[in-house]
């Protein structure tokens, strides 16, 4: 049996697509079964639907309150019987009466080295655009477990880029989820993965 993965998102869905793309290659030990996202519009649900994949909606302003949030979206994934949720790209911060009911079974993409350039505030071009400011020579991604304080959790994975001359954070962000982000990701869904089929 595999381990059962949500995939909790907000835009696009490249990290969703990545994971998509590496199972049966890279991530052997689970599957995606679900996708949720707090954006009816996200492209990720369409990601999903082409791969076949159950999808769902969770909306913050139709729950009323982080609280009922948290709690509809505990039951969608209940529901789903998932083992392992992965945030890519999701764009809300959970709390620790959520967090704490899933420990060291929520895995988050970030992108920069942490502990640069992470925490609250620090998202999307913004990481990017402050490794730049900073003047590094050297930026990344890593993967960590979720827990209640924002990238706070244990790092599982990281991987450098090197900053090029010229660079915007555009490019910058580009660079980091070819050669990091999507290559971290499911590398390490499939370790939590097999990790969890011993527990």
């Amino acid at each position: 049996m595999k381990t059962k993965i949500a995939v909790l998102v907000s835009g696009g869905g490249t990290n969703l697509q990545a994971l998509i793309d590496a199972q049966g290659s890279v991530l052997k030990s689970g599957e995606i079964v679900l996708v949720v996202s707090n954006n009816a519009g996200a492209y990720a649900l369409e990601r999903a639907r082409k791969a076949g994949i159950a999808t769902a909606v969770v909306l913050k302003k139709e729950c009323g309150s982080q609280q009922a949030f948290e709690e509809k979206l505990k039951e969608v994934l209940t529901e789903h019987g998932i083992e392992l949720i992965v945030l890519a790209g999701f764009m809300t911060i959970l709390t620790e009466s959520f967090t704490a009911c899933y420990p060291q079974r929520i895995i988050n993409v970030h992108p920069s080295l942490i502990p640069s350039f992470c925490g609250e505030g620090f998202y999307g071009l913004r990481v990017h655009q402050a490794a730049l400011d900073y003047g590094v020579k050297v930026t990344g991604a890593t993967v960590h477990f979720v827990n209640e304080i924002p990238d706070g959790g244990k790092i599982i994975a990281q991987k450098a880029v090197y900053i090029e001359d010229g660079d915007t954070p555009e490019t910058l962000q580009r660079r980091v989820m070819e050669q990091a982000e999507w290559v971290l990701l499911p590398q390490a869904a499939e370790t939590v993965s097999a990790a969890l089929q011993k527990v």
